[in-house]
């Protein structure tokens, strides 16, 4: 009798894990059938950062970094790049705007301006056109300048006090040469190996491996790794053979946790991944129709401990894609063109925290930083999303 129980009990139990399997295999194709897929969710938070003190106003913003303390910290060009309107406000014809805001913020996860410096001092050569920055665990700030006469990297503490430059500005360096930079755009910085990923960048069309310490260059390649020139490629066309060199910009060079290098080949529409000494391992398109400033402007990877996202951002298209990281294909997107919360107009880079929030900043006239807070893996739409306003997306799986 026993006997009987225990087996009658199995079956009761294997039958209803039959049942859930069948269900969840169910709404697995439903969602489908409906154009929905499972993948990372965000909401904008419309109420971060909070406001700036003094009047201060963005210029157009560059760069975005996340330290492991969850502080965001942003660079942004300030005065030079705000119109006529909101200078003349600021010198001294309205008592309540504007004024440029220093260059680099760094604000804290509630959104709190926590401090602002940068900008001309002694002993190095700031950038005539700020544009990407990077913080490492110790505090260490790296920041790149794409202006027309820029060919070096700064090294700051968290404070602001300089470090270190490596290059110098009005150097014009060639793609080849290992004395400077002509214009680099982002650096990523491989603590456990001391190297220094540079996307150079504006002028040139390569990357640059750097000791990190020392500055000393120890690698550069091209597209599929070929040695890089600077052989003028003319106007990209979508139906071309693939390029065989980077065009400019070459826009970032990030390190995932499988040791692969992500680089961002904007104009080519393009990511191709390398293993750290150049090799070339794959590359994929994004919305390859894009003309003017390209679709692949910059990436993020997932917190999860495999990285099995990154996210794009297209300041053409004006939108963040989801993209499973082993496949390169786009899974969903989000965003939209235009000023209001949630859209973007020139997103221009993108970070992440722990928790998994993206921060985005806007070049152009966008001029702003913005939050999308994670909402867990959630069946969203395929393809593209919209604006992702709050209370937008379905519950968590």
């Amino acid at each position: 009798m026993r006997r009987r129980i225990r087996t009658a009990l199995v079956w009761v139990t294997v039958l209803g894990a039959l049942g859930t399997g069948e269900r969840l295999m169910s709404r697995s194709a439903e969602a489908q059938a409906a154009g929905r897929v499972l993948a990372p969710a965000f909401e904008v938070d419309p109420l971060w950062p909070k406001p700036l003190p003094n009047h201060w106003i963005l210029g157009s913003a560059i760069g975005v970094w996340v330290d492991t303390r969850d502080h965001v910290w942003i660079i942004h060009r300030g005065a030079s790049t705000l119109d006529p309107n909101e200078n003349a406000l600021g010198g001294r014809l309205s008592k309540n705007c504007c004024a440029a805001a220093p260059p680099v913020l760094e604000f804290d996860p509630a959104g709190n301006l926590v401090q602002s410096w940068g900008g001309p001092g002694q002993g190095y050569e700031w950038p005539q056109s700020n544009h990407g920055i990077f913080v490492e665990t110790n505090g260490t700030v790296w920041i790149a300048g794409n202006g027309a006469q820029d060919g070096q990297l700064l090294k700051f503490t968290r404070d602001g006090t300089f470090i270190k430059q490596i290059g110098f500005g009005w150097a014009n360096a060639g793609s080849t040469d290992r004395f400077a930079f002509r214009q680099p755009a982002k650096v990523f910085v491989d603590e456990p190996n001391k190297e220094a990923y540079v996307a150079d960048g504006y002028g040139n069309h390569r990357v640059v491996v750097l000791d990190s310490e020392t500055g000393e260059f120890k690698r550069i390649w091209g597209a599929y790794g070929n040695t890089p020139d600077d052989k003028d490629l003319g106007r990209y066309r979508p139906h071309d053979p693939p390029a065989q060199q980077f065009r400019n910009p070459v826009h970032c060079a990030d390190k995932s946790v499988d040791n692969l290098i992500y680089v961002c080949d904007r104009v080519n529409d393009r990511l191709q991944v390398f293993r750290p000494d150049g090799t070339f391992v794959k590359e994929q398109f994004y919305e390859k129709e894009t003309l003017g400033s390209g679709s692949v402007w910059d990436i993020a990877f997932s917190k999860d401990p495999q990285q099995k996202y990154l996210f794009l951002a297209d300041g053409m298209n004006q939108r963040i894609s989801v993209i499973d990281r082993q496949s390169l294909q786009m899974i969903t997107s989000f965003g939209d063109g235009g000023r209001g919360v949630g859209q973007f107009f020139g997103v221009h880079s993108i970070a992440i925290d722990s928790k998994g929030n993206l921060y985005t900043t806007e070049t152009w006239e966008g001029k702003r930083l913005q939050k999308f807070a994670y909402k867990g893996l959630r069946q969203v739409t395929a393809g593209y999303q919209g604006v992702v306003r709050p209370g937008a997306t379905g519950p968590a799986k």
